[in-house]
């Protein structure tokens, strides 16, 4: 394919960046949660990406499944609330669909993500309209999956998938919501942003950032 491979150093790097993301908004992550969830999201977020980079870096993997189900693993036991489950859930199964290999192909790399996806969307029981982190991460892997067929990089891939998350993310703000514990504020949950749509952008762009 155009562009090569994704290698495993671009993968730390995604997670890298993914970390500085959430960190960075952290404050603006919790103040969506705190309009209609726990206001804890952006702290648990930086909380469990801190301690995964941290992870990676003390022992780092030899192969991308090795890596991810670390990932997964950390967030899974070291994030409060919804989001290290759903976070981890998707890593893990990040991991175990890309298998014990150095590198991955675009192909490869929007199977592992859907794989993922398929973690979040059993984990969570969630679909498109729910006003949860699906909401940008269907468009975004639909994106992704697209550019690749016609051809493109896993670069282009990406960015394409980092602009259809944050549409997805917008169209979260008139729902209400009907998963999570937004779902309990019925229509005052109505003219929000969902806050796991919008750490699932920061997602997708470290995706693209560190493919470019």
């Amino acid at each position: 394919m155009p562009g090569g491979t994704v290698s495993l150093p671009q993968l730390v790097d995604w997670l890298s960046r993914f970390s500085g993301l959430v960190t960075e908004n952290r404050t603006y992550l919790t103040e969506l949660d705190s309009a209609i969830g726990d206001a804890d999201h952006g702290a648990n977020m930086a909380r469990g990406m801190t301690a995964v980079m941290e992870k990676v870096g003390a022992t780092p993997a030899a192969a991308v499944d090795e890596l991810f189900k670390s990932v997964g693993m950390t967030l899974v036991t070291s994030v409060g609330g919804a989001s290290g489950p759903l976070y981890g859930t998707f890593f893990l199964r990040f991991g175990t669909a890309a298998g014990a290999v150095t590198e991955l192909d675009g192909a490869a790399l929007g199977a592992a993500l859907r794989a993922g996806l398929g973690g979040v969307v059993a984990r969570g029981k969630a679909e498109v309209g729910d006003k949860t982190m699906v909401d940008a991460m269907v468009p975004a892997l639909d994106a992704f999956d697209a550019e690749v067929t016609a051809g493109a990089d896993a670069a282009a891939a990406a960015s394409a998938a980092f602009s259809a998350s944050t549409m997805g993310r917008d169209t979260t703000e008139p729902l209400v919501a009907r998963k999570g514990r937004a779902s309990y504020l019925g229509d005052r949950s109505a003219g929000h942003l969902d806050p796991g749509a919008t750490s699932t952008t920061y997602l997708f762009q470290a995706l693209g950032e560190a493919l470019a």
